[in-house]
Formats: C-alpha cells, sequence, structure tokens
C-alpha cells in the first residue's frame, strides 16, 4: 500500500511535470511570436519617424528653393535694370561727345535746339543717377540652417517605454457630495508619455482597506484628466475605496495606494408587513390597490380564522435597526407603510416621486407608536407634509391633528432632511432645493420614515447623501420659519 501510494504520487508528479514542459513549450513559442510582434511594431514606428523626417526634409528644402528663387529673380530684376541704364548713359554720352566737337558756338546751339530736350538735362537725368549700386538681397541663405543638436539627443534618448510610477490620489482634493465622489490624483514626477488613468472603486462597511470580504472593483477606464467624478450613486454602504493607476501606449503602471471615502447615509427599504392591505409595496414603492385589500383579507381569513392576528414579520437585517415590532397592520383609512429602519440620531436625507395620478398623498416621520387607525400628522407623535389633488392641488404641514396651508407649488420630488439631534425635520423641494416648511421640536423617540397614499404611487429614493445646497441652506438661516406652534387646528 505505502508502495502504491508512493507510485500514483509520482505518477501525479510526472503528470505535472508532462503538463509544465507543455506550458513551457508553449511560453516559448508565445515569446518568439511575441517577439516577432514588437519588432514588427519596432520597424513600423521607424518607418513612421523615417516618413516624418523625409517629409520635413522635403518641406524644408522646398522652402529653400523658394527663397532662392525669390532672391535670383530680385537680383536679376536689379541687373536688368542696371544693364538699360548702362545702355542709356552710353547713347548719351556718344551724344555728348558729338556735341562737344562743335567747335563754333553759333552751330553748337543751332545743334542743341534741334533736340526736343537740350543735352544738359538729357545728361542730368540719366537714369544712371538713380539708380542704385547696393544688391536689393544678400547673398546669406543663413536664416535657413537647421541645428539638430537638441532632436539629436533627444533621438539618442529614445527608448522602450518605462512602465508609469503609481499616481497619488490627493485625499484633500477629494470631495463626496450630491450624490457624487470626485476623485483628484498626480503624478510624482512629470510623465509626457502617460495616455490615460484607470481608476477603480468600490464599496465596503469597513473604514480601512481589506482583502477578505470586499467587493470587486469596478473600473473606469480611459480618463484622460487627472480627476474624475462617479456620480448617480446610491450609498448603501458606509465608505468606498478607491485607487488609481496611469498607463501609456504599452503597459499600466502599478496602481496608487488605495484611499477610503466615508460614504454613508440613510438607507432603508418600505415594511411591507405593516403596511395597510390596500397598498402594494415592493422595497421602495407603494402604489394603492383597492382591490388588493379584499384579496389579501381572504387569504389571512383562511391562515387565520380569528382575522385579528399580526402579519408574519421577516427577519431584520442585521446592519438596520429593525422598525418591525408586534403591530398589527394599518388598517381603516390609515393608507400608510412605514419605513423598515429607524433614525436614532445623526443627519439624514431621502427623497420621495408621486405619480402625476395620485390623489392624496403624505411625506414625513413618525414615533413606533403610530397606531394601525392612525393617519401621519394626526397624532403628536407624528410630522408630515400632505398633498391633496382632488377638487384642487395643495399642500399643508401636518402635526398632532393641526394643519398649515403652504402658499406654494407642489414640486415633482420633495426632499425630506432629519436632524435628529438637532431637533429638526425640514421638506424642500428636491429639484431647486427650495424650502418648502420646516418643523422644531425635540425628538424623544427612534424616528420611522412615513407615508400615506390614497391612489396613485409613492417612489422613495434612500442612500443619499444630505445635499450640500440642504447644508448651506441650513447655515444660512438664522430663524427657520414654520414652527409647528404655528399650525392651526383641523375642522
Amino acid at each position: 500500500e505505502a508502495l502504491q501510494r508512493i507510485v500514483s504520487n509520482l505518477a501525479n508528479k510526472n503528470g505535472e511535470i508532462h503538463n509544465f514542459i507543455d506550458m513551457l513549450n508553449h511560453t516559448i513559442k508565445n515569446v518568439q511570436v511575441n517577439s516577432s510582434n514588437a519588432i514588427s511594431e519596432l520597424d513600423e514606428e521607424f518607418d513612421g519617424l523615417y516618413s516624418i523626417l523625409d517629409e520635413m526634409k522635403g518641406s524644408m528644402a522646398s522652402t529653400i528653393q523658394q527663397e532662392e528663387a525669390r532672391k535670383v529673380q530680385a537680383l536679376q530684376d536689379q541687373l536688368s535694370q542696371c544693364s538699360n541704364a548702362l545702355e542709356s548713359s552710353e547713347e548719351l554720352l556718344e551724344l555728348a561727345a558729338q556735341s562737344l566737337d562743335i567747335k563754333d558756338p553759333v552751330e553748337f546751339l543751332k545743334v542743341e535746339n534741334l533736340e526736343q530736350m537740350c543735352i544738359r538735362q538729357k545728361v542730368t537725368m540719366a537714369s544712371a543717377f538713380r539708380i542704385s549700386l547696393k544688391p536689393t538681397v544678400s547673398d546669406s541663405m543663413t536664416h535657413l540652417m537647421v541645428d539638430f543638436a537638441l532632436e539629436r539627443r533627444i533621438l539618442q534618448a529614445v527608448n522602450f517605454l518605462p512602465v508609469p510610477k503609481a499616481p497619488e490620489i490627493d485625499l484633500a482634493a477629494c470631495l463626496v457630495a450630491d450624490n457624487c465622489i470626485t476623485v483628484s490624483w498626480r503624478m510624482p514626477e512629470d510623465d509626457g508619455r502617460i495616455d490615460h488613468f484607470v481608476l477603480e472603486y468600490r464599496k465596503t462597511n469597513f473604514g480601512l482597506p481589506r482583502v477578505k470580504d470586499e467587493q470587486r472593483w469596478e473600473l473606469i477606464d480611459y480618463i484622460k484628466a487627472t480627476e474624475y467624478t462617479l456620480s448617480g450613486l446610491k450609498f448603501d454602504t458606509k465608505y468606498m475605496n478607491l485607487r488609481v493607476q496611469a498607463c501609456n501606449k504599452a503597459v499600466a503602471g502599478e496602481y496608487s495606494d488605495p484611499v477610503t471615502l466615508e460614504t454613508k447615509a440613510f438607507v432603508f427599504s418600505l415594511d411591507s408587513t405593516s403596511s395597510h392591505l390596500n397598498l402594494k409595496v415592493e422595497d421602495t414603492y407603494v402604489e394603492w390597490d383597492p382591490t388588493g385589500g379584499k384579496g389579501q383579507e381572504k387569504v389571512k381569513g383562511k391562515e387565520n380564522k380569528s382575522g385579528g392576528g399580526p402579519s408574519p414579520k421577516r427577519t431584520p437585517v442585521n446592519t438596520r435597526s429593525s422598525a418591525r415590532g408586534s403591530r398589527d397592520r394599518f388598517t381603516g383609512e390609515s393608507y400608510t407603510v412605514l419605513g423598515d429602519t429607524a433614525v436614532e440620531s445623526g443627519q439624514h436625507y431621502w427623497e420621495v416621486r408621486a405619480q402625476k395620478d395620485c390623489k392624496s398623498y403624505s411625506v414625513g416621520v413618525t414615533y413606533r407608536n403610530l397606531g394601525k387607525f392612525d393617519q401621519l400628522g394626526k397624532t403628536n407623535s407624528s410630522w408630515c407634509i400632505h398633498i391633496n389633488n382632488w377638487l384642487q392641488t395643495t399642500i399643508s404641514a401636518k402635526h398632532n391633528n393641526k394643519t398649515k396651508t403652504l402658499d406654494i407649488t407642489v414640486p415633482d420630488r420633495i426632499g425630506v432632511y432629519c436632524d435628529f439631534d438637532g431637533g429638526q425635520l425640514t421638506f424642500y423641494n428636491a429639484n431647486s432645493k427650495e424650502l418648502l416648511y420646516t418643523f422644531r421640536t425635540k425628538f424623544s423617540q427612534p424616528l420611522l420614515p412615513g407615508f400615506m397614499i390614497w391612489c396613485g404611487g409613492l417612489t422613495v429614493s434612500t442612500g443619499l447623501q444630505v445635499p450640500s445646497a440642504v447644508k448651506t441652506l441650513q447655515k444660512s438661516e438664522n430663524v427657520l420659519s414654520g414652527s409647528t406652534g404655528s399650525l392651526n387646528n383641523t375642522a
């Protein structure tokens, strides 16, 4: 048996060696093929360089020839002018000599008068006196000389492309705001051969990068600048790891040291186990269903003849503070559903979009003690904005069964900002970040997001950062309007 095990191990080892030999032979072939490809690419690069040099040589030679032709033409024109002047001067000299040979003054004057112009004037105005005896152009061509000393040194320095160094992420220039992350980096030294950058990121719940239990890296390729903005993110984890690598034409360098940016935000789903039977709930969407309740009540009656037992509850997620207790479903005219995660501290933000056919809906928060017949804003433990679209569109703030009608336009999306520790609940136009209404109070219990819908549907967006515009409004606002004390009694 021992020998059999040894023989089996040896046979396995021989098989591994055979496979390794095959791999080595395959690698040798790949080296040869890749080497041949590299030489071909090298030939192409040098041929391209030769082509550029030949083209430049031809262009520069043409410039010299054009300069030569210009100068020769200018000198030939000047030479022609001098030849013509010289010929005219010689004719004048001969005429003047003939006149000077006349000794008799009377005869001399007679000869001069026979000419259209006197000989003295002709000689005085001879073209030879007006010609410059200096060449119009120089014979020098030194202004078209070249010095390739610098280029020669550059060409002598041509070598294979080096591996780019790892970029350095500038944490001070990185920004997390408005559901976006802006990452900025720089190279440790100037490298004009960098073609592009690659950014990788992954979400995590750990403050420092970890090897195990991490999600895979998401990749953004071919970034030309040294900054990139990741937009439209849902921050369903607390942090994000990021790293960058530089790439030239041939090879990618090492990744930068990964950095971690804090991206925590409030994430919740709608608690379908306690929603009204006339509501259809799917994660972050709730829709009014006038027939759904009857069908669900029939099913519920079959499962529990007493009809008064609580609905089954799902096991809460470990990372959330569960809102699900031992309550019954909302019933009666309380067409309500709550979020499954409570706000117990800090500043949080979420948004709600209503369908165009919504007739009535409310958006707000409540303590866990909201009764199954209670409506948002009609108890002293719930606060909300209510929109009514039945006869005419109105928007109002509600708390403790008191209502304040607001003279504002109903926005397409409503942003909800909750500062638990600061005792503030503010509603915004999610598009323009215009303030709609603010409640101020001291929250004594954890808060649950609450939603009421009658006809139509609501979509809730969670995992959002508190918008920078909202933060700016909070800082600049000295006195926030709309305290709970200003609400009027509801009829």
